[in-house]
């Protein structure tokens, strides 16, 4: 039986990363992103190329359950089977709680937090009939400790590591273990508002002395994936020693 994982926000940093990653070992990919329709084209493209493996693209607000149900849908039919869901998709926003609107809030709300229990509840029926199955949540240190004007993100994390821990409990008997990686600072474009100075101010606040790399996160996403399948309900922090 082939392998299929549905990766999230898959167009291009952690996203790109994890498909990488996981089509190099095998696995036919199921993608989507919400605005990057070149990068996630293009995506596709390299992957199939390289490492010969199928891979079905979306388009959609991942914070609407109608669209997530159509794209877990067509994959259902396509492929038969989802062995691995991971959540990625995610937006940041920074700045005052008091200056952040209710429709600003809402929609962090929904693509960071309401889309992994859309994925969860329309995939674990399948997985339930396969007998296995993994859900990997990509989730941030800002779940565990909160960040100064960034309320709405750390909420919607802090949210998703509660939600890893208590499905991951759920599933337990059914042989589907749910884990989380909370990440610190990773290289990617969500950190593309901060000036080379503030950068290197951050890096050496960090005890490893860099940024992390999508591709890091990635490969502890497969390991987890490929892993012991006593883990499960854990939030396992990727963060360079920082918090």
């Amino acid at each position: 039986m082939s392998k299929i994982a549905l990766i999230t926000g898959a167009s291009r940093g952690i996203g790109a990363a994890l498909a990488r990653e996981f089509a190099q070992t095998g696995y036919n990919l199921s993608l989507c992103c919400r605005n990057s329709k070149e990068d996630l084209f293009a995506l596709k493209k390299q992957l199939e190329e390289t490492y010969h493996v199928e891979v079905m693209t979306s388009i959609g607000d991942i914070g609407e359950f109608s669209f997530v149900e159509n794209m877990i849908s067509e994959t259902l039919q396509h492929f038969g089977h989802i062995n691995v869901l991971v959540n990625n998709a995610g937006i940041s926003h920074i700045g005052l709680l008091s200056d952040m609107s209710v429709e600003e809030w809402n929609t962090i709300l929904n693509i960071n937090l309401s889309s992994a229990f859309y994925t969860s509840k329309l995939v674990i029926p399948n997985m339930l009939k396969l007998g296995s199955g993994k859900i990997i949540n990509i989730s941030s240190v800002w779940g565990n400790v909160g960040a100064s004007c960034e309320v709405a993100y750390s909420a919607c994390k802090g949210g998703i590591n509660s939600f890893t821990k208590a499905l991951g409990k759920e599933l337990a008997p059914s042989n589907i273990q749910v884990n989380a990686i909370a990440c610190g600072c990773i290289d990617t474009s969500m950190n593309a508002c901060f000036s080379e100075e503030e950068r290197q101010e951050l890096a050496d606040e960090i005890p490893a002395g860099r940024f992390g790399q999508p591709e890091e996160v990635a490969k502890l996403a497969l390991q987890l994936v490929d892993g012991n399948n006593y883990l499960t309900s854990q939030i396992i922090t990727l963060d360079g020693g920082w918090i």
